[in-house]
């Protein structure tokens, strides 16, 4: 016996139809043999071992594939109905003769707002247009007059032939091609950078660092304001000291009086403190051996500061009139 009818036999052993008799009569025993071989082959259990057997993986995966297929289709067709109904939603109406004639003088409503207007020919407005939402202009737009407008903002390149603007505002970079011409005061609170000369009949700067050389080729005007200034002991009796210029240069003249003697000359206080001392040097107008100067006398600074400076004299001078020249530079 090869066991595939083992097996059978153990199958039929476990079905609840099949009766165990203990007689020992051996045709009875061979009977229900055979009855137990009819019964093997309509058993349930054996007929879904041998239909599971013939089930191949592969009609599994297919089953599967075209049971999502189904699904996916179902979506689709789903929310192309949606799509659908959303464009049925908007109806198209045509503005007939009779509309026509209701807008002439009157105020009127055409449509509601799921409709859709269309005007086919040109349309001429004789009045104001207002329009509460957006509007969107699939083509080019010619403007005839004047365009005011509380705000604009463009995302693609624009080209204007002029504009005047009263207050502009460029949060990036702006890059002019042509000329720029400003006709008020121009302010920059950042740093400047010029590819080219600048030219300007006035240059007003707080501050100014240069890393080459300069070239003038004009006077050099140092302005600024007049700074102070105050005789000394060797001018004399009667003596007085005025001074004309700025900080940067100017010319110190002393009227010396009676009794002069070597000392402090003059003391001259800056209108605008340097960030250190300053190079100052000094120069005799009168030429020595002339007027109240002669050779014994020599001019020099007693006290340089980033405040001021002390023109002193070795002898004293006689009564008279003596101007220094002067040039002070941080």
């Amino acid at each position: 016996m090869d066991k595939n009818e083992e097996n059978n036999e153990l199958d039929s052993l476990e079905n609840q139809d099949t009766t165990v008799t203990a007689e020992p009569n051996s045709s009875n025993e061979s009977d229900k043999d055979s009855e137990k071989g009819k019964k093997k082959k309509h058993s349930p259990g054996s007929m879904l071992s041998r239909l599971a057997a013939r089930i191949n993986v592969y009609l599994l995966l297919f089953i599967l594939l075209v049971v999502a297929s189904l699904i996916i289709m179902f979506v689709v067709m789903q929310k192309s109905n949606e799509q659908k109904q959303i464009q049925d939603s908007i109806e198209t109406q045509e503005l007939t003769k009779e509309a026509i004639d209701n807008l002439i003088g009157n105020e009127a409503t055409v449509g509601d707002p799921k409709q859709l207007l269309t005007v086919e020919s040109n349309a001429v407005f004789a009045g104001k247009v207002l329009i509460r939402d957006g509007l969107d202009v699939a083509g080019p737009i010619k403007v005839g007059g004047d365009l005011s407008l509380p705000g604009i903002t463009v995302s693609g390149t624009s080209q204007f032939d002029e504009v005047q603007l009263n207050s502009l505002s460029i949060g990036g970079d702006a890059n002019v091609q042509g000329i720029l011409t400003v006709q008020q005061g121009l302010t920059v609170n950042g740093q400047a950078s010029f590819g080219g000369p600048i030219s300007a009949p006035a240059l007003n700067v707080d501050s100014l660092n240069i890393n080459g050389d300069i070239s003038f080729n004009r006077h050099i005007d140092a302005g600024g304001g007049t700074p102070s200034v105050s005789g000394g002991s060797a001018i004399g009796s009667g003596g007085t000291v005025t001074i004309s210029g700025t900080d940067t240069a100017g010319t110190i003249t002393i009227n010396v009086g009676s009794g002069a003697g070597g000392g402090n000359l003059a003391f001259v206080n800056f209108t605008s403190a340097f960030n250190g001392n300053p190079h100052v040097v000094i120069t005799p107008v009168a030429s020595l051996g002339s007027g109240p100067v002669t050779g014994s006398q020599k001019f020099y600074l007693s006290s340089r500061t980033n405040t001021g400076f002390t023109i002193a004299v070795s002898a004293g001078l006689a009564p008279g009139s003596v101007s220094f020249d002067y040039i002070a530079i941080d």
